[in-house]
């Protein structure tokens, strides 16, 4: 009888645990891309603000979407046992998170007087 309320105990703890697997990454916790802000060096600071501000912009979709999917991921996991991981939108969140930091350092290297 032990053995048998041991192995449904260690199958309920695998099942449990199991939903914890392959769950989208939180949008907070993405960190940027290297990203070099060469690519900036021939803008003036108008049009880096403007960069900076799109830049900004898909940011805040791509964290929504993340989020989004976070969340679909964790209902999965709770009836599947499984999450579904992350997709594209992690990648490009990171990539544009990467882009704006290279559009700042280029405003600092401008000296550009624009706030974001």
């Amino acid at each position: 009888m032990k053995n048998t309320s041991r192995a449904a105990l260690l199958s309920v703890l695998v099942v449990s645990l199991s939903g914890c697997f392959n769950l989208a990454t939180k949008s907070a916790e993405i960190t940027p891309s290297y990203t070099s802000d060469l690519r900036y060096e021939a803008y003036e600071c108008p049009r880096l603000a403007i960069e900076l501000n799109t830049l900004a912009r898909r940011e805040d979709q791509l964290v929504v979407a993340q989020d989004s999917r976070r969340k679909s991921s964790k209902l999965q996991a709770f009836w599947l046992g499984f999450g579904q991981g992350d997709g594209v939108e992690a990648s490009e969140l990171a990539n544009v998170r990467g882009e704006k930091e290279a559009v700042r350092k280029a405003m600092d290297v401008k000296t550009c007087d624009v706030k974001s």
